[in-house]
């Protein structure tokens, strides 16, 4: 059974995916309160000032970084808790069943994924600050640091978790079931989960261009769960990746304003290193994990369609 065929397991009628929708918009607005009451509180209860106060939190507000950083993450944490309830409560499905198509959860092919995307970042990073070293800022606090890395290395993981199950999984495999091939919904939640940070603010920086990176790198972590058969390769990296993007290298202008290793004092622009991934990085990983799980058929992996499995496969799959 392929995994989007792993949709056929449990409940599937159309309004339980609308259900899932609601829920998980309530709850995330719910995870977002606290930090909206700090903020709040830090300017005197005008509401008026609440969006412009947002966009100067660190400056005017005096809002610890590494707090921030929680109470932002606690939109994504509050709402996981919850999908993984409502996913058993209302669909009947285990929570692997939208992860992966294996038995159980492949944690070696998380880890995979973390150490393969870490070293290409790592590398990317370590080249820019050997090649600009003028752009970056030595900005190493111990302490504030350390709170970092927990907070981190804890929470960042439930929030890219969240978005690869929604968006490489549960309502990918909810498509699957509507449309009935495979390279459709994953083209189209890949869309969707690019288009969503339009709301980061690298867009009010460089513009609506770089849409087209957050797009393509949907459909990238997208192409890996078809081929892969499961999601675990693409969370692992996308963990890696926002936990280096706050450790790491932090901006003025990014959506992690961090303590982190280096600050980014250079100006950015939209130029071709914007989309070195794109062209480059992408396919080198991808080509890595072909040759390490030895990917074959990869024409019906992507562009096949979605059958119904055998009733006594479902059932059995259920009952196990």
């Amino acid at each position: 059974m392929n995994f989007l065929q792993t949709a056929y397991k449990g409940k599937n009628d159309w309004w339980m995916y609308v259900i899932m929708f609601v829920i998980i918009a309530i709850t995330s607005f719910l995870g977002q309160l606290p930090f909206t009451f700090l903020v709040l509180f830090k300017i005197g209860g005008d509401v008026a000032k609440l969006e412009e106060s947002q966009k100067v939190l660190f400056t005017d507000l005096g809002i610890d970084s590494n707090l921030y950083l929680f109470l932002m993450l606690l939109g994504f944490i509050v709402p996981l808790f919850f999908f993984i309830i409502a996913l058993k409560g209302i669909h009947k499905k285990r929570l692997t069943w939208v992860i992966t198509s294996r038995k159980k959860i492949d944690w070696k092919r998380i880890f995979y994924g973390v150490i393969v995307w870490g070293i290409v970042l790592v590398g990317s990073i370590s080249i820019d600050l050997y090649l600009s070293p003028e752009n970056y800022v030595w900005n190493f606090k111990p302490i504030p640091f350390l709170i970092l890395c927990i907070v981190a290395i804890t929470c960042i993981p439930l929030q890219t978790t969240l978005e690869e199950i929604l968006f490489r999984g549960y309502y990918v495999q909810g498509l699957g079931l509507w449309i009935k091939n495979k390279w459709a919904p994953m083209f189209i939640m890949g869309a969707v989960f690019g288009l969503l940070h339009i709301f980061n603010p690298e867009i009010d920086k460089l513009g609506y261009g770089l849409l087209f990176f957050y797009i393509v790198s949907g459909w990238f972590f997208g192409l890996v769960t078809l081929l892969d058969e499961g999601t675990e390769l693409a969370i692992g990296m996308h963990a890696i990746n926002n936990v280096t993007a706050a450790l790491f290298v932090t901006a003025n202008w990014t959506v992690f304003q961090t303590d982190a290793l280096y600050v980014d004092t250079s100006e950015p622009t939209l130029g071709w290193e914007m989309f070195l991934p794109v062209f480059v990085l992408y396919p080198i990983v991808i080509f890595i994990f072909s040759k390490k799980y030895g990917w074959t058929n990869w024409k019906d992996k992507i562009f096949g369609e979605v059958h119904r499995p055998l009733d006594s496969d479902v059932i059995e799959e259920i009952g196990a």
